[in-house]
């Protein structure tokens, strides 16, 4: 088995525990469409922690086990004996136990040799998933409604999940591997049949085969194009003689297209997971409000390639961009950072984002990509407001602003992705520094360009200030 493997391996490019990664990932889409045809809410539970567990032995190995053992049980007695408190103490030891993992595998190293292991996805998707958990636990303690945002009066738990409900919910196939991330409640629901995937005669349950099949080949030819492009701009052009010769515009354009060549490999590994979860049913996400209704499977969706390529603003890119994790991280750093009845500024940003940071790996390309994305985003709320101060005004002056905005967005967050794909310091700022540090210097110049040039604030309605 190990030679047709290596063979295989070779053909594509990859080492052999990545391509058997590869496998048990794809091996989640007939699994989890199995997980339909289990009969009990209690058998499925079991189903979705074995079958988690199996792939992920498959996969990793059997440290891989105890590594996810490890930070859910932590957070299950967190949640039985400090439920107040139950929350914040999952958070940091949940962080605590994952940049230990991080610290010793150097999984961004292994990725880049050809290597694999269980820190590299799993166990950063299951930290938060139970991070979550323990959070919505802590808030179903919280009795006034007015104490509580929509999100939290949706989501909490009033009652502590069973051990075989958290470990179903944990190590569920389908998104255990690359996420999606999803809350507990949404997982009890879906596995008890209740809320919006119990079936009526008004609107049975949907067919998930045909958005199933578009996940399918989405992944297809992301992957047939991340198999041609990657020969062509590989990452190691940075420390060749020949890139230092090149011209300020050529060294850009390669900056641009190896960030685009890198996306492939990420939209082909959110769509497998996607497949995964539309199949298994838990990617349903209600009805639409057209005529007939149609069903919608947006649970699953962790990106929007055309999203990505052609925002149109950096503030956008959160939104299409490893989006069930951007969620998160609104849901429980942004807005948790936030006062009651105050809104969220770039100090709130640049926590989340050096979170976001911590969360991938403690390699300073990680943390320089995540301190330039705060500053890239904010440099785009200035031309976003200049724009909307002169839209009514001079039309051509804002679809101007708005193709600045645009083009602002391709520049720097392609400058800066190479920190997130090149990792070490030293090359990360070598990077930049071939471009003069074009895509640090511009988010800057903005920001102090948005306080010396600060657009009129649109008035509000008097009603509007009433309410």
């Amino acid at each position: 088995m190990e030679l047709p493997m290596e063979a295989m391996a070779a053909s594509i490019g990859v080492s052999v525990p990545v391509l058997r990664f590869l496998f048990c990932f794809v091996a989640t889409i007939p699994v989890s469409f199995l997980w339909r045809f289990v009969p009990s809410a209690l058998g499925r539970h079991l189903y979705a922690a074995f079958t988690g567990a199996v792939l992920s032995y498959l996969s990793f190995g059997f440290s891989s086990i105890l590594h996810f053992i490890i930070p859910m049980t932590i957070g299950y007695l967190f949640m039985l004996f400090f439920r107040k408190h139950c929350g914040i103490l999952t958070f940091f030891a949940g962080f605590g136990y994952l940049i230990g993992c991080h610290v010793y595998y150097m999984s961004g190293d292994a990725w880049k040799e050809g290597g694999i292991d269980g820190t590299a996805g799993a166990l950063m998707v299951l930290t938060l998933k139970i991070i979550s958990c323990a959070i919505n636990y802590g808030d179903g303690l919280i009795k006034e409604e007015e104490d509580l945002c929509e999100f939290q009066k949706k989501y909490r738990l009033i009652k502590c999940p069973s051990i075989i409900e958290y470990c179903g919910y944990c190590l569920c196939c389908g998104t255990h591997f690359a996420g999606p991330v999803y809350e507990m409640k949404d997982y009890l629901d879906w596995t008890e049949r209740k809320g919006i995937w119990a079936c009526t005669k008004d609107k049975p349950a949907s067919s998930p085969l045909l958005p199933t099949l578009r996940a399918i080949i989405q992944a297809g030819v992301c992957m047939g194009l991340y198999l041609y492009l990657v020969p062509l701009f590989p990452l190691s052009r940075f420390s060749d003689p020949e890139y230092q010769n090149w011209s300020f515009w050529h060294k850009l354009f390669y900056q641009y297209m190896s960030g685009f060549t890198a996306r492939w490999k990420y939209y082909f590994i959110w769509s497998i997971s996607e497949a995964s979860v539309i199949i298994s049913g838990l990617g349903f996400t209600g009805w639409s409000d057209s005529s007939p209704p149609k069903p919608k499977w947006d649970r699953a969706k962790n990106v929007d390639v055309l999203g990505v390529e052609l925002a149109k603003s950096s503030v956008q890119l959160p939104l299409v961009w490893n989006i069930q994790v951007s969620t998160w991280l609104r849901h429980y750093v942004y807005e948790r950072l936030v006062k009651k009845g105050k809104k969220g500024g770039f100090l709130q940003l640049l926590a989340t984002q050096t979170v976001s940071a911590i969360w991938h790996g403690l390699y300073p390309g990680y943390m320089i990509y995540f301190v330039q994305s705060a500053l890239m985003i904010a440099g785009s709320k200035v031309i976003y407001r200049w724009q909307q101060a002169v839209a009514s005004k001079n039309a051509v002056l804002a679809n101007l602003l708005a193709l600045v905005n645009f083009l602002y967005t391709l520049l720097v967050n392609n400058y800066s992705c190479i920190g997130f794909m090149v990792l070490s310091l030293e090359e990360t700022l070598a990077s930049y520094r071939s471009v003069h540090f074009v895509g640090t210097i511009i988010p800057i110049v903005f920001l102090l360009l948005g306080n010396i040039i600060k657009p009129a604030r649109p008035v509000k309605p008097k009603a509007r200030k009433a309410e």
